[in-house]
């Protein structure tokens, strides 16, 4: 679908509909809709804590499903920043002072990504960045790619574009006009922060210490402070999921980490694998 056609359709209405039917417990007919959907989409069923898709009562139980136990390896080497999901490469890199690369040299402000804070957005200024697309066969859930405390969680509204490939190469600042939630953390390399991008169809996200964040009806910006909360994650845990499949990006500051070489634009991610060294503790 073109970024013209996606602004005629009403993005909230579609995708809270098709939150809803996604909700629905319908039994058999769940189940076969279930099963066209790993059949088109090549799902991987076997790394799966529920194999059976039988067993999911909802298309949402299938799409948040967790991985068995084993699936995946979480790099125990110190100085490892790993990649918090299963995914794809969109862009990584150095940021540009305050501006990131999307796609094919079009770039967008970390000002406007970060819903217009200042304070927050500077202490990237330099940094690096990795976007990752999560697709529709892909594990869903996100997880820490270091040790860290949470500090702030904020809540940004905006569109619902799809953000697959084609939309990420055609629709100008997408993921800084998308609705998000950007999570800070304070770690030992300084300030990380972990955005999850909303898209279309993509009913919700949650996260582990507070459940979905829901957009209040006047859609503003909303903010939680967590100073006086120990919510520590460990490297690997999980932060939280998305209901359908979308986008992560990891914001570092400046000279804290070096991606690995190999890593470029559509570069296979695993959730656990080394993609960075961490090169400054404080």
């Amino acid at each position: 679908m073109k970024p013209w056609q996606q602004n005629l359709i009403p993005q909230h209405f579609l995708s809270r509909c098709m939150g809803k039917l996604a909700n629905a417990e319908w039994g058999a007919l769940t189940h076969y809709g279930i099963q066209k959907f790993i059949s088109r989409y090549r799902v991987n069923m076997s790394e799966a804590k529920i194999s059976d898709y039988t067993q999911f009562k909802s298309f949402n139980d299938f799409f948040t499903r967790e991985l068995k136990v084993g699936a995946r390896t979480i790099s125990p080497e110190n100085n490892a920043f790993i990649s918090p999901v299963d995914g794809c490469i969109s862009e990584l890199g150095q940021l540009q002072k305050d501006q990131l690369l999307q796609a094919k040299g079009a770039y967008f402000s970390v000002r406007d990504l970060c819903g217009g804070d200042t304070a927050l957005s500077k202490k990237f200024e330099d940094g690096a960045f990795l976007t990752a697309y999560l697709s529709p066969k892909d594990y869903h859930r996100f997880h820490m790619p270091i040790d860290g405390q949470l500090k702030k969680m904020v809540y940004v509204p905006g569109k619902l574009f799809s953000v697959n490939p084609a939309s990420v190469n055609n629709v100008p600042g997408l993921f800084a006009r998308n609705e998000r939630v950007i999570c800070v953390f304070e770690t030992t390399i300084g300030t990380v922060a972990l955005i999850a991008v909303g898209a279309m169809i993509v009913g919700s996200v949650s996260m582990q210490w507070h459940g979905i964040v829901s957009p209040q009806e006047n859609r503003t910006i909303q903010s939680w402070g967590y100073d006086n909360q120990k919510i520590i994650l460990q490297r690997g845990d999980e932060v939280g999921h998305f209901r359908l499949g979308s986008t992560v990006i990891l914001l570092c500051e400046k000279n804290k980490v070096t991606w690995n070489a190999s890593l470029k634009s559509d570069s296979e991610l695993r959730l656990g694998n080394v993609i960075g060294e961490v090169i400054a503790h404080r």
